[in-house]
């Protein structure tokens, strides 16, 4: 266990950060599967809606820094290809 005081610190802002981090990560998980549940349906419509739904989240993560932009324009990318393959 850290003794000097900074330290201490450090180790609740992380834990605080790293929580943080998980509920978004989170969220962009669920997001992502409802999407593919859309397109598993054939459903037009509700994967349109669900892709804008999850790219706004992806792209709020990525802002936010839990998501490097790479990461979140290549999973953007391939949800999108995914959703226009519907047809």
């Amino acid at each position: 266990m850290a003794n000097i005081k900074s330290a201490k610190k450090r180790i609740l802002v992380n834990r605080t950060r790293a929580a943080r981090n998980k509920s978004t990560r989170s969220a962009v998980k669920t997001s992502i599967k409802k999407v593919y549940a859309a397109i598993d349906q054939k459903d037009k419509e509700a994967a349109n809606a669900a892709l804008q739904a999850a790219t706004s989240t992806i792209s709020k993560a990525a802002s936010k820094g839990v998501y490097h932009k790479n990461t979140s324009s290549r999973k953007i990318s391939r949800l999108t290809k995914a959703v226009n393959a519907l047809d």
